[in-house]
């Protein structure tokens, strides 16, 4: 018996079930297979303009900051801007996602490298599949197309996101990811970014970079 079933053995003993407990089985298959809706707070239920002022509002509350542009074409200017009025490097390290490939960066003086972080990369820029506009908070997939690391690594990170994937709550965007992928074909991880990263361990003092990067920047497109 390995160690893996001596454990559930003893979890199994302790409950007092039996591993052939049909009525048991039944009641998990149907919590795995209903998904259950969480509670929704009202805070987000807004009409759509009204949704993308709240995530803003909210995403600066938490140390964030956020531009807006009218459309795709208009990031590249919106993200050299940043760069140069934070006294940045005009370069960024980005994965393959077509929206960001299909920007015209050749109008700007910004150098785009391609591929994952190996943590020497001062800014990269991702492209959110969602906002949830409660918290301020981006929803961000793995895949080449935006690796992980560009998430956690650079001090400096910038996030795209279309207006209308701003959504009032986590259990909006939660459904529109399994329709998108098909249920049990989510990606391998998905990331809730709230603000820069943060720690007041010490002595309660508030430090932004602790465990990822010290600058949120986020653009809404539309």
């Amino acid at each position: 018996m390995s160690d893996r079933e001596t454990i559930l053995g003893k979890i199994r003993r302790s409950l007092a079930v039996d591993t052939n407990d049909v009525g048991r089985r039944a009641i998990v298959i149907a919590r795995l297979e209903g998904t259950p809706r969480g509670i929704v707070p009202k805070r987000g239920q807004l009409p759509a303009e009204q949704r993308v002022s709240l995530f803003s509002k909210m995403a600066e509350k938490v140390s964030g900051s956020v531009g807006r542009v009218a459309k795709p074409e208009d990031v590249p200017r919106a993200v050299a801007e940043f760069l140069r009025e934070n006294n940045l490097p005009a370069a960024i390290r980005t994965g393959g996602d077509p929206l960001l490939a299909g920007m015209p960066w050749d109008d700007t003086q910004v150098e785009v490298s391609h591929g994952p972080s190996d943590g020497g990369d001062p800014v990269g820029l991702s492209h959110a599949v969602a906002g949830v506009a409660e918290t301020g908070t981006l929803v961000l997939t793995s895949g080449p197309d935006n690796p992980t690391t560009l998430n956690f690594l650079p001090e400096t990170h910038i996030v795209v996101v279309a207006a209308e994937d701003i959504a009032g709550d986590y259990e909006t965007v939660w459904d529109d990811l399994q329709k998108r992928h098909g249920k049990g074909h989510l990606p391998r991880t998905v990331n809730l970014v709230t603000g820069p990263s943060r720690s007041a361990d010490i002595e309660q003092t508030l430090l932004l970079g602790a465990h990822g990067p010290r600058r949120l920047h986020i653009v809404v497109v539309g």
